[in-house]
């Protein structure tokens, strides 16, 4: 296994590190200041009571994952036995380009270093890089100690080995990993998910239906499909000349948005971000907010264990 360090320990940083550490594996994670540590350390407690709570292991192993991962403010302490570094800190592009400068002075050059952006091309992350050909994206998604998919995206100036290193490293890590061998702009998933808000936000802005039921024409219908078959597997069973058919009737009618739609744009103006301020789409009261983090969580959580139960795993 790779000797992994993750740079920065929010949200995001500290659930990569709980794979990986699940894994197995000794992780180090760099945190600003102490602050940012703390919030690490209970972000980490209270996912490891979550998985507890719900059986995806004993007490036991909790306190093994917890003890797989170091916490600290020392970015040479965190890097200096690294062999695979994952970036997670936020997604400003000059931050990151300041960061990997500082971290190739402090890490020989066969390091491989890895970015979380959810849209940054690698080949513009690496423009300033010393070794450019030893840095990848490896975009985990959010909660990242519960979603198995991770987006592994070459640059232009991305070698062979790296791309074999990261796509092994993710599957040590028992991720999912697919690989993108062309840079796009927000990668597959995030391209596929905004195809379907656009169509959303498009139907909800036009009066077609309320906002509750444009949700639960997924969640009760291609959301119960979507787990088991994706969208190519789903015409192939579906027979592709119906949807053949169906998409050259349809696809003249869909969204062609380039922006945020009405109801949207408007949300956001009057500062209605949604559960992180109360109000968006939908008022997020506490009770509210816990239940439905909750019940996605408990969900996730389900996939997860038979995951576990197909690869045999305990």
């Amino acid at each position: 296994m790779e000797n992994v360090s993750i740079i920065g320990c929010g949200t995001m940083g500290h659930s990569i590190a709980l794979s990986a550490a699940w894994a197995g594996m000794q992780v180090k994670v760099y945190g600003v200041n102490e602050k940012d540590i703390e919030n690490a350390h209970k972000g980490l407690q209270n996912k490891l009571k979550v998985m507890t709570d719900n059986d995806v292991f004993d007490q036991e192993e909790a306190n093994r994952i917890r003890q797989n991962i170091e916490l600290s403010i020392s970015l040479e302490d965190v890097i200096a036995q690294s062999t695979f570094i994952i970036e997670v800190i936020p997604e400003v592009l000059e931050m990151k380009k300041e960061m990997y400068k500082k971290i190739e002075t402090l890490v020989d050059k066969d390091v491989v270093i890895a970015s979380n952006t959810s849209g940054f091309k690698p080949s513009l992350l690496a423009e300033e890089m010393e070794h450019p050909n030893r840095f990848v994206v490896t975009h985990f998604w959010n909660p990242g100690h519960l979603i198995p998919l991770v987006e592994v995206v070459k640059g232009e100036n991305t070698d062979s080995q790296t791309v074999e290193r990261a796509m092994q490293a993710m599957k040590d890590m028992n991720k999912q990993p697919i690989l993108l061998n062309k840079e796009i702009p927000g990668f597959i998933g995030n391209r596929l998910q905004y195809a379907l808000f656009r169509e959303a936000q498009s139907i909800l802005d036009a009066g077609v239906a309320t906002k509750e039921d444009i949700d639960a024409a997924v969640t009760y219908s291609i959301g119960r499909r979507l787990p088991v078959t994706g969208p190519l597997m789903s015409a192939d069973m579906g027979g592709l000349d119906v949807f053949s058919a169906i998409s050259n009737y349809l696809f003249e009618d869909l969204s062609t948005y380039q922006k945020s739609g009405t109801v949207l744009t408007k949300l956001v103006e009057e500062n209605k971000f949604g559960d992180k301020n109360g109000e968006g789409f939908y008022s997020w009261g506490t009770d509210f907010s816990e239940q439905k983090n909750a019940e996605r969580e408990q969900t996730l959580i389900h996939f997860l264990k038979n995951d576990l139960k197909g690869e045999g795993k305990k």
